[in-house]
């Protein structure tokens, strides 16, 4: 008989079919409360999405469980302490995506201090016919700061580096290795910066820390870039600053509360908002789902995960 995998969030198709034809695969959104019960004991692999929530009560559900693998190189939403308490290893799906994120993120940072979704809309509302646009920001030559130096940010500052900018960046430790300048301080580093650039992962220790100090660091000059984790951001604080011209602007592919984004980030010619699509291509999500099969293979086949959690 087929080995019984439980779909915890929404997954490509493609991944849920090829699942579906190596394993007895049920989605938790289509299980009454009485079949999940009666299934739960035989569960021993889950299989989520980087935005979802695995709990600690969730995880107890489950007596059997013995691997949750998590699509996306983010796991911040799964207790991975109650993980490891129950003796149930993680997985994700690093390394595959950077070059997209950071490519959308430098994206953001041109869209934001150059305008361009304004200047589309400018256009379409006639306003060319009346004069011409604003003038904008230049990114050429501009200090960049780099909240998080793993792989995605040094992508990003590998990129940067074409457009002669000046990196900093603070990180949980310095890496020597590196040609930037370590700020141990993010306030600090705000100031030094004409871009905020956050790739930093979520969780209990990043929570809020770009608050209202931080943006007031950045400067009536400075943006703020977010392709890391919405909760990263004190939200109610960003949305403050852009009222009060404390920030120039903002580039924000991720929030709080997905996918609900607060109405006062929306129809703003400052601030350019997508859908936390920054991996969302066909080649990295194909090369995600090959990941997220390996490592439950792997696991099946008693051999190493190919990706676990740090």
């Amino acid at each position: 008989m087929k080995q019984k995998v439980l779909m915890q969030a929404a997954l490509p198709d493609a991944l849920a079919a090829a699942l579906g034809e190596r394993y007895d695969l049920h989605a938790l959104s289509a299980l009454t409360p009485t079949e999940f019960a009666a299934l739960a004991a035989e569960i021993t692999v889950v299989v989520t999405n980087g935005e979802a929530v695995v709990t600690r009560e969730f995880i107890a559900l489950l007596p059997a469980l013995k691997l949750i693998a998590v699509f996306g190189v983010g796991y911040d939403g799964v207790d991975v302490a109650a993980a490891r308490d129950r003796g149930v290893q993680v997985t994700h799906t690093p390394g595959v995506l950077t070059d997209d994120v950071a490519d959308l993120a430098i994206g953001l940072m041109l869209a934001t201090s150059r305008r361009i979704v304004a200047a589309q809309r400018f256009i379409e509302q006639g306003g060319w016919r009346q004069g011409a646009f604003p003038w904008t920001r230049k990114v050429s030559g501009a200090r960049l700061g780099i909240f998080g130096m793993g792989r995605i940010g040094q992508a990003i500052a590998r990129r940067a580096q074409a457009f002669d900018m000046t990196i900093r960046y603070t990180s949980r430790h310095a890496q020597p290795a590196l040609p930037y300048p370590f700020v141990p301080d993010l306030r600090e580093l705000a100031q030094q910066s004409d871009f905020l650039m956050l790739c930093a992962p979520g969780g209990d220790a990043t929570r809020g820390v770009v608050n209202a100090a931080v943006l007031a660091a950045l400067g009536p000059q400075g943006m703020l870039i977010n392709v890391g984790r919405g909760s990263v951001v004190d939200e109610t604080a960003l949305m403050a600053a852009l009222d009060s011209g404390t920030i120039a602007g903002a580039g924000l592919d991720v929030f709080t509360d997905e996918p609900n984004v607060p109405a006062a980030l929306q129809q703003r010619d400052n601030v350019v908002i997508t859908p936390h699509m920054a991996s969302a291509t066909w080649e990295t999500r194909r090369e995600m789902s090959r990941l997220v099969l390996e490592n439950v293979n792997a696991w099946f086949a008693g051999e190493p995960l190919i990706t676990p959690v740090p």
